[in-house]
Parts: structure tokens; C-alpha cells; sequence
């Protein structure tokens, strides 16, 4: 009877052993609960380990490494837009070992939530649809960061209940309707359009003030540059008359004088340009009291431009 015994055990045991009901090897980044006779007994890492055989087993081999989740919903803004959000979650098994197995994110996943990731999907979707009505939709698309932190630390609190650690929430698209963001491409184009004829009127503007400064600038140049020749002449004029004076000549014959080598000087001028169409000779040179009379109808004749020629007097 012994040997039987004896025999029939190195039987169950090299089938054990065949089996793999006896040693077993965990991998990396995985965590096994054993179970002996159903009831939970222990955690084990990765490496190799043994058990009883038919009496322990596996009952779970949980997974250490982070996962992502990812899934659509439908939420409304505060002005009434319904809007379609892709959400991507990441999450693992908690690492918290605890004061006992009983307190690990490993038993807690396993033993406490059935369909722990259909949870956490419905706990995220919750919170997304009581905070997005609170804003308006420029908000979500310029808040949904910030939006996408507060519901990750709002869903993380109630995920480490069943040993769950929610890493990162993310909104990974904002789809709008079709008439919404027709609505919303037309008012950007038309905000650009607006900003772009601004700049073009500025634009003008600048130019017109700049071309008005500049013209402003040139005649002004200008005026004191007939000023300054002006005024050049008249002291030209002065010193003549003085040095004419000084050599004995009167007053009046001085004046005379410097009228009649103007007078000369100006039909050098007619002489060398030919634009002139008109001409006023003195009847007589040694009239020269009536001299400058006929150089002022020259002048005038000159500006006038169409007045015929007059001819010398006999």
C-alpha cells in the first residue's frame, strides 16, 4: 500500500510539474493572485514561484504597465451648442502595496469593480457633462486643458477606490456642427477682412501724412529760399547803388544807371533763352526818364506771354 502510495504521488507530481500546476513564472511589470481552495491567499511579483498543486491556482495575472482608453461623447456648451468630444484616459494598476493585500491596488482591482475601465469611462463622461455647461464655447476651446485637469483630479479621487490610478485625462478633439462651423469660418473670415481694410486705411493714411509732411517741408525750404535770394538781391542792389554813389554820380542818375544796366542784362537773357515773344525798345536812349517806364511795360508784356510785339517808336 505504501509503495502505491509512493508511486501515485510522483505521478501527480511529474504531471504537475508537465502541467504547470506546480511552478510558474510571473513576468516583468505583472502581478498573480494566488487562491487556495477559492479564497484569496496571496500576491505574487515577477520571477519564478511554485504552489500547490490542484489546491492553489492563478486566479488572475494583472497587468502593472500603463493603458489608454479611449472614447466619444456628446456634451452641450452654456450657449447651447452641442459639441462631440474624443477623450483619451491613461491609467494603471495602483502601486500602493498597503498595510496588508488586502490594501493593494492589485486586489482592489481585481476584487472590487467587475468592469472597472467601463467605470472609469462613465465617471469621466459625468464629469465632462456637469462642468463643460458652464462654459461657452470659445471657453471650451481655449479652457479644455485646464477642463480636461479638473476632471482628472475629480475622476482620480473616485478610481483609487478600486485601485485604478488615472495618469492623464485628455480632450483630443472638439467637433463641432456642421452649420456651427460654417458659421464660425465665416465670422473669422470676415473679422480678417475687417482687420485687413484697418491696416490697408492706416496704411493710406500714413502715406498721405508723410507725402503732406514732406510737401509741407519742401515749401517751406522753398520760401526760405526765394526769401534768402530775395534778400540777396536787395543787399546785391544796395552795395551797387553805394559803390555807384561813391564815385560822385547823383542819386537819381545812380538809380537811372543801375535801371538801365538791369535793362540790359534782361535783353542778354532774351537774347540767350529766345522763350520771349515780345519785346519793348525806347524810342530814344537818351530819354532816359522814360526808359523805366517802358521797362515796366516790358515786364508786363513779358508775364501776359500773348501780347504782340510792340514796335519801336519813330
Amino acid at each position: 500500500m505504501f509503495g502505491f502510495i509512493l508511486i501515485a504521488v510522483l505521478v501527480l507530481l511529474i504531471i504537475s510539474i508537465a502541467t504547470g500546476n506546480l511552478f510558474f513564472v510571473v513576468k516583468q511589470q505583472h502581478a498573480v493572485i494566488i487562491e487556495r481552495l477559492g479564497k484569496f491567499n496571496r500576491i505574487v511579483g515577477a520571477g519564478f514561484h511554485a504552489k500547490i498543486p490542484f489546491i492553489d491556482r492563478k486566479a488572475a495575472t494583472v497587468s502593472l504597465r500603463t493603458m489608454k482608453n479611449g472614447f466619444d461623447i456628446d456634451v452641450k456648451t452654456e450657449d447651447n451648442v452641442t459639441i462631440g468630444l474624443e477623450v483619451s484616459a491613461q491609467y494603471h494598476v495602483s502601486y500602493e502595496l498597503g498595510n496588508a493585500p488586502q490594501e493593494s491596488g492589485v486586489y482592489k482591482s481585481y476584487y472590487m469593480l467587475q468592469q472597472p475601465v467601463a467605470q472609469m469611462r462613465d465617471f469621466i463622461t459625468d464629469a465632462l457633462r456637469s462642468s463643460i455647461p458652464v462654459y461657452t464655447l470659445d471657453e471650451v476651446f481655449a479652457k479644455k486643458d485646464d477642463i480636461a485637469k479638473d476632471v482628472n483630479a475629480t475622476v482620480s479621487e473616485q478610481m483609487a477606490a478600486y485601485g485604478f490610478t488615472l495618469v492623464s485625462t485628455l480632450i483630443t478633439k472638439i467637433a463641432l456642427p456642421a452649420e456651427v462651423e460654417n458659421s464660425m469660418n465665416q465670422i473669422n473670415a470676415a473679422q480678417r477682412t475687417k482687420a485687413a481694410a484697418q491696416d490697408l486705411a492706416e496704411a493710406d493714411r500714413i502715406r498721405r501724412v508723410t507725402e503732406a509732411k514732406a510737401e509741407a517741408e519742401a515749401m517751406e525750404q522753398a520760401g526760405e529760399g526765394i526769401a534768402n535770394q530775395r534778400k540777396a538781391i536787395a543787399l546785391g542792389i544796395k552795395d551797387s547803388l553805394e559803390i555807384i554813389q561813391e564815385t560822385g554820380v547823383g542819386n537819381d542818375e545812380a538809380n537811372l544807371l543801375f535801371m538801365f544796366t538791369q535793362w540790359t542784362e534782361m535783353m542778354n537773357e532774351f537774347a540767350k533763352s529766345g522763350k520771349s515773344s515780345t519785346v519793348v525798345l525806347p524810342s530814344d536812349f537818351r530819354q532816359s526818364a522814360s526808359m523805366f517806364e517802358q521797362m515796366i511795360a516790358a515786364g508786363e508784356a513779358n508775364d501776359a506771354g500773348n501780347v504782340p510785339p510792340v514796335t519801336p517808336e519813330d
